[in-house]
């Protein structure tokens, strides 16, 4: 991981924790499953998965783009970036809404 995409992920867990407060965050180990998301986010009964980027044009991992989808498809996964970073978040919000 990148300079840039590891100072993104601490500052976007940071910024998670701070706006979705009560939520869980959590920070995922990405030598345990090759391409699962980098973030945990739980709610209530609700979770999602966020793997951080760099840059919207930053290379996708073996996998990523898999588990991304199938995490979705089960409940809310997207690739985050600075360039759509509040889109998500406001996605995420929908998402748990009751």
């Amino acid at each position: 991981m990148s300079k840039l995409e590891r100072d993104f992920q601490a500052k976007l867990i940071h910024e998670l924790k701070e706006r979705f407060a009560g939520y869980i965050v959590m920070k995922l180990d990405a030598n345990y499953i090759q391409g699962i998301p980098d973030i945990l986010v739980l709610y209530q009964n609700k979770w999602a998965t966020l793997e951080c980027k760099k840059s919207k044009s930053a290379t996708r991992q073996p996998n990523q783009e898999y588990y991304v989808n199938r995490m979705n498809d089960m409940s809310f996964s997207r690739f985050i970036c600075p360039e759509n970073k509040e889109e998500v978040f406001n996605d995420l919000q929908q998402a748990f809404q009751p």
